[in-house]
């Protein structure tokens, strides 16, 4: 619909197939992403991705010196694994949307955080990454 907003998760893998999609392009089958094209023409597909899989690997790099780490994002919670120093992160976005409250140690054996362990371990096999 004309002036909506969507909150479906976008990420920058989805942006070839959604170009070939609008070109009438067949979209490759080994593509990581998917169209945009339902969305953007105001619909909101029912099997449309419910999390999303982040890696930042440029540790040290700039001013930040972010350790190298990956995570996995749904509308509610954030889970973020430093590999290179084992350590996790979980924000309840809800409750702490500045993720200044890093729950992990309270909520590391909930079902919550074991799910989005398998969630993102699975994520990250689809997406064919590994930590170096």
């Amino acid at each position: 619909a004309p002036n909506s907003v969507s909150n479906n998760f976008v990420m920058n893998i989805d942006y070839a197939p959604t170009f070939l999609d609008y070109a009438g392009v067949e979209i490759p089958s080994d593509i990581q992403g998917k169209s945009i094209r339902p969305i953007l023409e105001g619909n909101n597909p029912s099997d449309w991705r419910k999390s999303m899989y982040y890696h930042y690997y440029e540790y040290p790099h700039g001013w930040h010196k972010v350790h190298k780490h990956y995570g996995i994002r749904t509308d509610r919670f954030k889970l973020i694994y430093f590999y290179g120093i084992d350590y996790w992160e979980f924000f309840d976005l809800e409750k702490d949307p500045d993720e200044l409250n890093n729950i992990y140690e309270k909520m590391k054996n909930s079902k919550i955080v074991t799910d989005l362990k398998q969630e993102l371990n699975s994520l990250k096999v689809k997406y064919k990454d590994a930590d170096e």
